[in-house]
């Protein structure tokens, strides 16, 4: 039914899709528990936020796991270089999101107030290192990761953990964190009760929205004015085998934003990022709540949406190896597994949405004091 590079396009847009689908649901998680020892004080006030997300926080991480599968099955190139190369901070993500279930499970157990105390900030863990991490990792695909691909296309990573933070990618971190913070602090502002918590969630929402727009605004100075960059020398073939080898690159400062010259339709993105953050902002002020949903769910789009349309068509660059670089056109699957998959997604993801939004739907309301001190079923 498509051509290769057609494909190669539909897939790389598809892998965005499903980032951007994790960012805005189980971004909110995150972004609750990073806010959780701040908003609320009193065990009251903390089951009160841990039960907004409560009921919807499982089947979030579903688009985790499926842009996971995506990578591997639809980018086995990208999924091998950064799966192994990044494996440290992959671990510490993992192990980070492993408290989140063991906190929900086990805070409540005990009375002890001590013991409860441990285990939000264990939560706090959960949902601030992870926002981070997956900040910097942006920020090492734009300048470049080091590893290179010998002759059979064995991967060789030549970095370490440690060398992933530098002032760029913790500046991108940085920038993940006030993101999603603003996201988790507008679903608090619509799913629980007025009043205390809710007021704080609103004054921590609105320093991470002005946050998000200076960050964002530095970023983009950053790569616009910096080495930061890649460009393909020579010609390309869309259609050409998945072979990194021959494709040669070369640091050109600013080139990130040359696709914004060549389609002007892609500016869309950047102003998304910065008029969502600025509509959630307004949001918070005049207590319009589904404005700063709306807008701090814009935002994550835009931000996202800036950096693979800045990219386009570079997935993870080398910095280290100019032959090495993956591209959209030569980092891909074969034409058969790409076109099985696209059909297989064409039939189940309608299902996963539909099922999630009924989800969402059934379990839609505010949470009340009064419901978690009287609901068994509640954290």
């Amino acid at each position: 039914m498509f051509d290769y590079e057609t494909l190669r396009i539909l897939w790389w847009a598809l892998m965005g899709v499903l980032l951007i689908a994790f960012a805005l649901t189980d971004g909110y998680d995150l972004g609750v528990a990073a806010l959780l020892p701040f908003v609320a004080k009193t065990d009251a006030e903390r089951r009160l936020v841990i039960n907004s997300v409560g009921p919807t926080w499982e089947g979030n991480q579903v688009w985790f796991i499926l842009g996971g599968g995506a990578i591997f099955a639809a980018w086995p190139f990208v999924y091998a270089v950064s799966f192994s190369g990044f494996y440290l901070a992959m671990f510490v993500v993992l192990a980070s999101l492993i408290l989140r279930p063991v906190g929900f499970k086990y805070r409540s157990k005990r009375p002890d107030a001590a013991w409860r105390s441990r285990w939000d900030w264990a939560l706090f863990v959960d949902g601030f290192v992870p926002a981070l991490v997956f900040g910097v990792a942006v920020g090492n695909v734009l300048t470049g990761a080091p590893f290179r691909l010998d002759s059979d296309l064995r991967a060789f990573f030549d970095g370490s953990f440690l060398g992933l933070f530098t002032p760029f990618t913790l500046l991108c971190g940085l920038l993940s964190v006030a993101m999603l913070v603003l996201h988790g602090s507008a679903w608090l502002a619509i799913k629980i009760e007025r009043g205390v918590v809710h007021d704080r969630a609103k004054r921590f929402g609105t320093v991470a929205g002005l946050l998000s727009v200076a960050l964002f605004a530095a970023g983009w100075i950053f790569v616009a004015f910096t080495d930061i960059g890649f460009r393909i020398v020579g010609d390309v073939d869309p259609f050409g085998p998945s072979n990194p080898l021959r494709t040669t690159s070369e640091i050109a400062a600013g080139a990130w934003l040359n696709n914004y010259a060549i389609h002007p339709w892609m500016r869309v993105a950047p102003v998304l990022g910065f008029g969502g953050a600025l509509l959630a902002l307004v949001g918070i002020h005049r207590r319009w709540e589904a404005a700063a949903f709306t807008g701090s769910s814009a935002s994550a789009i835009g931000i996202i949406a800036t950096v693979g349309l800045s990219m386009f068509p570079y997935i993870l660059p080398s910095s280290i190896d100019m032959h090495s670089s993956l591209t959209v056109w030569n980092a891909s699957s074969t034409p058969k597994t790409l076109g099985i998959m696209l059909f297989v997604t064409a039939v189940f993801l309608p299902i996963i949405i539909a099922y999630t939004a009924w989800a969402y739907r059934v379990m839609w309301g505010r949470v009340t004091t009064h419901a978690v001190a009287t609901n068994p079923d509640f954290y």
